[in-house]
């Protein structure tokens, strides 16, 4: 029998494959804000060794110190808000239903009072498009629309840390460090670099593939490498 390959491995799940959430500082949720309107001041901006956006340092008016995703343009000493009632600016947080079309947000709630799911990452921004009786539509990073409840928060603005994939690594030492930060198994050997017993790609006079790229949506783990369960195969005609 040939060896695991990564598809199996990341299957069976383990530490390599395992989000390394002992390095996040917080948990970037939106401040409970049932009591009524509640503000802040930004003390500093922070790096968090485990995300690619940097994070804001935040004393609310009884004093207590939260951690929120920083916003571009976000500095020390402004003032960040959440609620109904807080004005529409750069990192207040408050329902979509009072967040006019056209506005850039971020840090979006699946349901309402979850702390925010979608909208995370550095650099990246949604747009408030559409909206219905109790329901906003959101134009997401993806070019999509997907619908929310007009109860559920977002921070307005666009999320710190844009432009990161622009500066290229040089060095394979500096992309090791990035990659420890991931779920993931670095480095990636080609699968048609390898023996025969390692993958299906392997083996042969010279590296091709030897089979068929495309497979099955059922296709064996051992198996299933390559283009799965592809809606289309070949050059796009444009």
């Amino acid at each position: 029998m040939g060896h695991r390959i990564t598809t199996q491995s990341r299957g069976k799940g383990g530490p390599t494959y395992r989000a390394p959430s002992h390095r996040y500082k917080a948990a970037l949720r939106h401040v409970n804000s049932t009591g009524g309107l509640v503000r802040g001041i930004v003390e500093d901006i922070e790096h968090d060794p485990a995300r690619n956006a940097p994070l804001a340092l935040v004393r609310l008016e009884n004093g207590t110190k939260v951690s929120i995703l920083a916003t571009e343009g976000m500095g020390v000493g402004d003032q960040v808000a959440w609620g109904e009632g807080a004005e529409v600016k750069n990192g207040n947080t408050l329902p979509l239903a009072q967040i006019p079309a056209g506005t850039f947000i971020c840090n979006i709630e699946a349901q309402p009072n979850d702390g925010g799911k979608f909208v995370r990452s550095g650099g990246v921004q949604a747009v408030v498009v559409d909206r219905t009786e109790d329901r906003v539509g959101v134009t997401m990073p993806s070019g999509k629309t997907k619908w929310f409840s007009s109860r559920c928060r977002a921070t307005v603005g666009i999320v710190a840390g844009g432009g990161r994939g622009e500066k290229p690594f040089v060095k394979a030492g500096k992309k090791y460090h990035k990659m420890k930060n991931t779920a993931s198994n670095w480095p990636r050997v080609r699968g048609v670099a390898m023996n025969v017993i390692d993958h299906p790609f392997g083996g042969g006079g010279h590296q091709h593939a030897g089979r068929p790229k495309t497979v099955s949506r059922g296709t064996p783990p051992g198996r299933a490498v390559g283009h799965i369960a592809a809606r289309r195969t070949g050059l796009s005609k444009k």
